[in-house]
């Protein structure tokens, strides 16, 4: 099972006492009246800016009609929920949206991924990632050293105990484009090679090769598809250009967004020929 996650913890509560309160036909105005809250903080309840007390959180559930089962449960996600993740003490640097991002890959089941020009960050070696900040015109110098530590912590779940399942999608392009230059671009190269080899049943980077005539996600930039074990929770999807970023989790969205990511890994080489095309760009990357 993967981690806990406060972000991931925070969600499901949420949605599920948004579902219950649905289903339960009770409206927000009888909860407000009831609990002594503004219909502002019960939005900020419900969108997961804010995270109910204990004792309110009690008398919510009451009022729900919630069995002692399912109430258990919830009283454990409020305390799941608030707790601070790792990624919390990098919250000067990153927004919101990036902070959720963060809690939600933290929690995940399974990661899927596509890159249209580098390697995904959860693969990207210190020396890799750095090349990427340092000329960027939004990234003060001073907080490259803290974006590439970050990055390194985030892959601290490709390992452990419940090591986080990683499909990647990558254009062959990316494994030839000097980002730092030949020696750096050859260290991740190698170093992308060692990781696959050394998590064979969890971590697949699949190439898609220049012969390829054609995909959906031609043009695409980052995208990332993030699942989740606990079955309340539905696939959400990241993505990311040069100055936009966010999470969709519209169901018809991911659905289509899923669809063509599925089409574009059957256009890809296999994970064994795709680990010998690295390979042989490393060979080739002088």
């Amino acid at each position: 099972m993967p981690p806990m996650s406060p972000v991931v913890a925070g969600w499901e509560l949420a949605l599920r006492l948004r579902e219950r309160r649905v289903e339960a036909g009770i409206n927000v105005r009888t909860i407000t009246e009831e609990l002594g809250f503004s219909r502002n903080y019960w939005s900020a309840v419900e969108n997961e800016r804010k995270v109910l007390s204990e004792e309110s959180l009690t008398k919510l559930l009451d009022l729900l009609d919630i069995d002692q089962d399912e109430r258990r449960e919830l009283l454990a996600l409020r305390t799941a929920a608030k707790e601070r993740g790792w990624w919390s003490r990098y919250s000067a640097l990153f927004d919101g949206e990036l902070q959720r991002l963060f809690g939600l890959e933290f929690g995940a089941s399974r990661v899927r991924c596509y890159e249209s020009g580098i390697i995904p960050g959860l693969l990207q070696t210190g020396d890799y990632a750095r090349a990427i900040m340092a000329p960027s015109v939004t990234v003060r110098s001073v907080e490259v050293d803290q974006r590439v530590e970050l990055r390194l912590r985030r892959q601290e779940r490709l390992d452990g105990d419940h090591p986080l399942p990683l499909t990647a999608v990558i254009g062959e392009a990316t494994l030839r484009q000097q980002i730092g230059g030949p020696a750096v671009l050859r260290r991740q190269l190698e170093h992308l090679a060692d990781v696959i080899e050394e998590h064979p049943e969890t971590v697949e980077v699949r190439v898609i090769p220049f012969t390829a005539t054609a995909s959906v996600l031609f043009g695409a930039s980052t995208m990332c598809l993030i699942d989740f074990e606990r079955p309340r929770l539905p696939t959400v999807v990241w993505q990311e250009t040069v100055t936009t970023w966010g999470l969709i989790d519209d169901p018809d969205q991911v659905r289509d967004i899923a669809k063509s990511y599925d089409d574009a890994l059957q256009r890809t080489l296999s994970g064994r020929d795709s680990l010998g095309t690295i390979h042989r760009c490393i060979k080739e990357t002088v």
